[in-house]
């Protein structure tokens, strides 16, 4: 039996590949047709779903080690008792996406969680190469650990988030703030991570249902790596797959679906993860390509993925 799109996924992806039917991908490269391209859909997808009306943010800045001013955005829910609070990185391949696309998706997850989260304006790729976008992530924990008691945030259960991109961006953080001795990420969410910049063999199997495709990473890749990319001289605060030694890092909760360019390398992390004895939860999803939570929100695969990470954001 072949591989194929989940029913209810391939449902909601009809309106979707009529309109991209008629498109021509961008060539390989092409980072502003793909900034175009993406932008509109991640921000419709954003508010396709309400927006909770109990969910205020607030804007805070930080200062990056270059003198760059960070934007980073405070969401809390209405009468949220003290305790955790999570750093959010949002997908884009590095680079595209802005913290503004993101807004729906961020105030849903603390609504239903309770937990208050910091999305992090980081600086894109190419206009802002590795390690850059790393600096101004951990310029936004540092940030967050030294306003934790103003903000009613236990510093011990601080996790860090992200999607594609983004959780590449948070599983390199944690590889980060354990070289350099802190500040303590208390557990690392890793939503269909982007870890790997040596994943350049196109799989057959997927090939037809990607939406994220091997052409975008062969764009995405050396926009944030520059001529380095793939090449042996990678570390692993800017391409977590390329990491040696796991020991110490924090609990890990990883999902990705079946059909998407990341499935192989985010269940070789989960399993470097689980060999040097960190907690693990991984979730490989059936019939799922990238970003099917935004495009099928209603289906069923969707609402399980949801809930689970919700059940992890309360459990920090």
């Amino acid at each position: 039996m072949a591989l194929s799109l989940d029913p209810e996924i391939a449902q909601a992806l009809v309106p979707m590949a009529g309109a991209m039917a008629d498109a021509t991908p961008p060539a390989v490269g092409d980072i502003a047709a793909r900034r175009a391209m993406w932008e509109p859909i991640i921000g419709a997808a954003g508010t396709a779903q309400p927006i909770p009306d109990d969910v205020k943010t607030s804007e805070h800045h930080t200062t990056a080690d270059d003198g760059a001013r960070i934007t980073m955005r405070w969401y809390t829910k209405d009468g949220a008792a003290p305790g955790p609070a999570v750093l959010f990185f949002h997908g884009g391949g590095y680079i595209f996406g802005h913290i503004d696309l993101f807004d729906g998706p961020v105030s849903r997850y603390v609504s239903a969680s309770g937990v208050p989260m910091l999305s992090v304006e980081y600086r894109r790729a190419p206009e802002h190469p590795f390690p850059t976008p790393l600096e101004d992530a951990y310029s936004a924990l540092r940030w967050l650990h030294a306003h934790a008691a103003e903000l009613g945030v236990d510093r011990d259960r601080i996790g860090v988030m992200g999607d594609s991109a983004g959780g590449g961006m948070a599983a390199g953080l944690t590889i980060l703030a354990r070289e350099r001795g802190g500040p303590k990420i208390a557990r690392q969410i890793l939503i269909m991570p982007m870890l790997d910049d040596r994943t350049t063999t196109p799989d057959s199997h997927i090939a037809p249902y990607l939406l994220w495709s091997y052409d975008d990473s062969l764009t995405a890749w050396p926009a944030l790596l520059g001529e380095a990319a793939g090449g042996p001289g990678v570390p692993a605060t800017a391409a977590p797959a390329r990491l040696e030694d796991a020991t110490g890092l924090p609990p890990a909760y990883i999902e990705v679906g079946q059909l998407d360019v990341f499935r192989d390398e985010d269940a070789a992390y989960a399993t470097k993860l689980s060999r040097a004895g960190v907690p693990v939860e991984f979730h490989l999803h059936p019939g799922a390509p990238h970003e099917f939570d935004s495009i099928a929100f209603t289906s069923d695969v969707a609402r399980r993925a949801i809930t689970d990470r919700i059940r992890v954001l309360t459990s920090i």
